[in-house]
């Protein structure tokens, strides 16, 4: 094959076959295709576009690039959860457990946060001793004993995503629906599950703004999985203002460990429950979603509350923190930000939430760089909530003065306050399945 040959025929609309698509990305992956003739392609891509079948053959090309993954030494249909990401989301910390005190198996590859985003791994590393560093043995042994296990991705896993997303992080060729979709999905098809429950976030805080969007996303992973012979679901779910109330790795924890006491914030208990039940029915544990409700009962039973000491000891942690969130990391500087004005609460620019967040330190703006778990802010009002001048309306926690006072500024100007309230927007947009047909 010759590669400016096939970059003519996709920069003229042409399709690319299965045999082409593979010879592109495994030649680019061994460095047999140069960086200039690959950002070529990934250009064409950009201005022609790519057809179903060409989307799930890129997807399970660079899929198979690297590690694939072996869970067949798990007991039942394994399901798994992803979040495009946003603020706030600490829904795998509950659902992990909540799933898993369902019989469902809960075998997890995840990642850490970069950007506005949290990573679900830094907010596990918040419980000393916590690691993902598990050998295959130890991670398929906890999944068939305790139902749940989560550990980082392997460095071979999708290495062909992760040399072409770096090229197109720097060659504007980041915004294509068919290359965003192919990236997500190929590491999820290499990690193994036999379903997958995908959290397709839209709003202020994601990465997909518009609902239109985050329909469009949803629907291609859907697809894309679905070609693959994977068991698919995807929820769109709002991300217009940050998930919960707490921000920040130990913070969110906390959050999500009130959750699993039943005593957790409205939103993040409905997301949690609609998720997990999608995953409970893939899993055979339910006929339908009604009937998953009964997932509410285990919420507030404890029951999930248990398992989640079980996985935290297995992975080197202490129930202890668990049982006492008040010993997990806790900043040395706390601090309310109190409104100007008296009115209601109509928009939070929730990406800017986010980036204060990172701010304080606890976030990253490029991979390796440091974090601090300790550090976010927990919001007091929402959309919709009536505020008086003088009333808080998030308290920061920080460990550094000057970064505090930047902090303050900046989360006075990310709260829109008005005269007159404003609907709020519905948490659960749409839910799609390999059926859907928009």
């Amino acid at each position: 094959m010759n590669m400016c040959e096939l970059i003519v025929k996709k920069k003229r609309g042409g399709r690319l076959n299965e045999k082409e698509i593979d010879w592109i990305v495994q030649g680019y992956t061994a460095g047999e295709i140069p960086d200039y003739q690959m950002s070529a392609m990934l250009m064409a891509i950009c201005f022609t576009g790519m057809d179903e079948e060409e989307t799930k053959d890129l997807t399970l090309s660079m899929a198979k690039s690297g590690d694939l993954m072996d869970l067949s030494a798990i007991h039942g249909k394994k399901i798994d959860k992803h979040s495009t990401g946003g603020v706030g989301d600490k829904t795998t910390l509950v659902i992990g457990p909540l799933a898993a005190a369902a019989g469902v198996p809960v075998a997890k590859m995840s990642g850490r946060g970069l950007g506005h985003t949290g990573g679900t791994i830094d907010k596990l590393e918040s419980f000393h001793g916590f690691h993902t560093s598990l050998t295959p043995e130890q991670f398929i042994k906890n999944v068939n004993s305790i139902h749940i296990a989560l550990a980082g991705q392997t460095a071979n896993l999708a290495p062909a995503d992760k040399k072409i997303y770096a090229l197109r992080d720097v060659t504007g060729t980041v915004d294509q629906m068919s290359l965003i979709a192919s990236s997500i999905m190929s590491k999820k098809l290499a990690s193994g599950a036999d379903g997958i429950v995908l959290d397709v976030k839209t709003g202020d805080g994601a990465f997909m703004k518009t609902l239109e969007d985050s329909k469009a996303l949803a629907r291609e992973m859907v697809q894309i999985g679905t070609l693959a012979g994977r068991d698919m679901s995807a929820v769109i779910s709002d991300m217009d203002q940050p998930l919960g109330y707490a921000v920040g790795n130990a913070l969110e924890v906390k959050e999500a460990i009130a959750t699993l006491n039943g005593n957790g914030p409205e939103d993040l208990r409905e997301l949690v429950l609609v998720l997990t039940s999608l995953m409970v029915v893939k899993a055979g544990k339910a006929k339908d979603i009604r009937e998953a409700r009964i997932l509410e009962e285990t919420l507030d039973s404890g029951k999930a509350l248990q398992v989640m000491k079980e996985w935290i000891v297995a992975q080197g942690g202490t129930a202890e923190e668990v049982e006492h969130p008040d010993l997990l990391p806790q900043a040395l500087c706390q601090e309310a930000v109190c409104a100007e004005k008296s009115g209601f609460v109509t928009k939070i620019h929730t990406e800017e939430i986010g980036r204060i967040c990172m701010l304080l330190g606890g976030g990253r703006a490029k991979k390796g760089d440091p974090i601090d778990l300790s550090v976010g802010l927990v919001l007091r009002k929402k959309v919709g909530d009536p505020v008086h001048s003088g009333e808080s309306l998030a308290i920061l926690h920080a460990n550094d003065r000057e970064k505090l006072a930047e902090a303050k500024e900046r989360l006075l100007k990310a709260y829109e306050i008005k005269k007159e309230p404003v609907a709020v927007r519905p948490l659960i947009w749409k839910i799609l399945d390999g059926t859907e047909a928009e």
